[in-house]
């Protein structure tokens, strides 16, 4: 079980990053190439996006770091 929690950890935190980080791009007008297909679509499209995955992020991190038995891991 605690790989999988470090895991879906890093998951969390890259998810985060990469949409903070893509959120503060889009402010100065660059893009990820990777990511520039969002704003083909529609730019509101892309922001939502990426504040998903911002969020998303922190709540996978969160769930992956609680402890809902209440037992030390």
């Amino acid at each position: 079980m605690l790989k999988n929690k470090i895991f879906w950890t890093l998951v969390g935190f890259l998810l985060v990053g990469t949409g903070i980080l893509a959120l503060m791009l889009s402010l100065i007008g660059v893009q990820f190439a990777w990511l520039a297909w969002l704003s083909k679509i529609s730019r509101l499209f892309a922001f939502v996006v990426h504040l998903l995955m911002v969020l998303g992020g922190f709540v996978l991190i969160y769930l992956m770091q609680s402890n809902f038995r209440g037992e030390d891991s």
